[in-house]
């Protein structure tokens, strides 16, 4: 086990711990090479707005359970195993290791088996020692179990599933357990020990009794092709769950993606650093305990109550688009110490220990609830940042207890008047509050004019929308701005470039001086 530190600020780990693609049987996957598993300290240290800090191999090894050598073998040292009703049979390799008693087929010592046929009413079962690491290839296997899980790690200290190049894979568990115990598994592949899954393949995995894949440790997702559909939570990592490559699709009752270790200090905590994640959920799309962290890779939550959902919530890469019911970005929960704060608008909130953090990345966000919403401050110092937030005044879409800082990156936050933040007195970087006096349709065009006449920013809305607040290194304090609705746009993401002809001029406004907003946190009329 390694302890990490409770505030894990995880920047630019693309640039170190980027994954092109799975290895092959004794070959090294792209970008990785193979480090020892011990030390103690977390991927990146917390670190200041704007600043990002590359990790290295060494140091995601430590800090996981994950390093190259989890993916190179001899693939001389493979044990064969042949699953079939009533007849599962060792086909070639050493004998130890592997047993087999009815329909269920048992590992017991550190390995690399290869497991190919059906089982349709069956069970893997992992039970080996605390320092064995035990590999299983799957190779065009289909297993399913009509009374509980059909894949159960017992014990190991690492569980490895490789998916084999141009196979497809899938298991399927029973829609009620016989075993129903505290500690009885609850998925359809379950893993008392660190699980690592990667390779080519394919795997379709059918939790139709409670979660889909979920391992009490740790979880590395690192390739594949993997589809799950649960019957609550798709993929759970109790420790940590970090996604490097592949392409997962969940759809989940409950949670998508998640790490819920609420009992041991710095733990909780998900890392998306690569691949592709497609979710939709029931409640939460992707939340942990303790620390989000998306750094690279394509992250898309089709439908949730809160997208986004952390104590600490870090983009500094990649790609995410969330939608919600509620909540877009929601730096709540996990283990808060609340104080009494004055928000930049002067009002007095509650702001605890939650932050989120955007220094890098583009992210947009379509809720019906608060958009951006931390309970306690939220710093914006890189990446983009688009907001089609609520319709109703009972929402904003920004919305920070304590204090809104920008330095950096472009912000374009739209919604409902009633509830607007503004950036707070600490940022560097101007902006402008755009109060359109009557809500708009969506599709609408808003652009933002220099005193020259040039388009600076051009927005598209999503939704109706009654106020932008929009802050870039394109906007200078003290300077009047013309806003105009209407004209033409070419945009991605909701921003772009525009032209004015056949627009109708808004309103004249200066940046940096936002008026006294009535939610919690911005505002204030001062100027930056």
């Amino acid at each position: 086990m390694k302890s990490l530190r409770t505030y894990l600020s995880v920047a630019a780990m693309a640039a170190a711990i980027g994954l092109a693609g799975c290895s092959v049987a004794g070959t090294s996957p792209t970008g990785i090479t193979g480090t020892s598993n011990t030390g103690s300290s977390s991927p990146v240290s917390s670190s200041s707005a704007g600043t990002t800090t590359a990790v290295s191999l060494d140091t995601l090894a430590q800090d996981t359970h994950f390093d190259g050598d989890d993916l190179t073998w001899d693939a001389a040292s493979e044990v064969a195993v042949t699953l079939a009703d009533g007849a599962s049979a060792v086909a070639s390799g050493p004998l130890s290791g592997v047993s087999v008693d009815g329909d269920t087929v048992t590992f017991s010592a550190a390995g690399t088996y290869r497991l190919s046929g059906s089982l349709t009413d069956g069970r893997i079962v992992v039970a080996a020692g605390e320092e064995d690491t035990i590999r299983i290839i799957l190779d065009g296997a289909t297993l399913a179990n009509s009374t509980g899980s059909p894949f159960m790690v017992e014990s190991a200290d690492e569980a490895i599933i490789y998916l084999a190049d141009g196979t497809n894979n899938s298991i399927s568990d029973a829609a009620t357990y016989a075993d129903q115990g505290t500690d009885a598994p609850n998925a359809a592949l379950y893993s008392k020990a660190d699980l690592t899954i990667a390779g080519p393949g394919t795997l379709a995995v059918d939790g139709n009794y409670n979660d889909g894949i979920s391992s009490k440790d740790g979880l590395v997702l690192a390739g594949g092709t993997v589809t799950v559909d649960a019957a609550d939570d798709g993929i759970v990592g109790k420790d940590y769950a970090v996604l490097l490559d592949g392409a997962y699709q969940v759809t989940a009752a409950d949670d998508g993606f998640k790490s819920d270790n609420e009992e041991d200090e710095g733990r909780g905590w998900v890392l998306l650093n690569g691949g592709t994640l497609t979710v939709t959920a029931g409640d939460d799309g992707v939340k942990a305990f303790n620390t989000l962290t998306i750094a690279a890779g394509d992250t898309t939550v089709k439908e949730s109550e809160e997208g986004l959902e952390a104590q600490h919530i870090v983009v500094s890469g990649g790609t995410a688009n969330i939608t919600s019911n509620d909540d877009g970005v929601n730096a709540s929960g996990g283990s808060s110490t609340a104080s009494s704060s004055t928000g930049a608008g002067g009002g007095s909130m509650e702001a605890g220990d939650y932050t989120v953090d955007i220094s890098g990345g583009l992210l947009t966000i379509n809720a019906q609830g608060d958009g951006l919403d931390s309970n306690g401050n939220a710093t914006i110092s890189g990446g983009t940042v688009v907001v089609n937030g609520p319709t109703n005044d009972g929402n904003g879409a920004l919305d920070v207890n304590g204090e809104l800082a920008v330095s950096g990156g472009t912000v374009a936050a739209a919604g409902s008047a009633g509830m607007a933040v503004t950036p707070g007195a600490s940022s560097t970087q101007s902006g402008l509050q755009v109060t359109l006096g009557s809500s708009v349709p969506a599709g609408t065009v808003i652009q933002i004019a220099d005193p020259s006449g040039t388009v600076v920013a051009a927005f598209v809305t999503t939704k109706a929308a009654a106020s932008l607040v929009f802050s870039s290194a394109a906007i200078t304090a003290g300077t009047e701005y013309t806003v105009y609705t209407g004209g033409t746009a070419t945009v991605s993401a909701g921003l772009g470039e525009g032209s004015l002809d056949g627009a109708t001029k808004v309103d004249i406004i200066t940046a940096g001086e936002y008026t006294a907003e009535q939610g919690p946190g911005g505002g204030g009329g001062f100027r930056r």
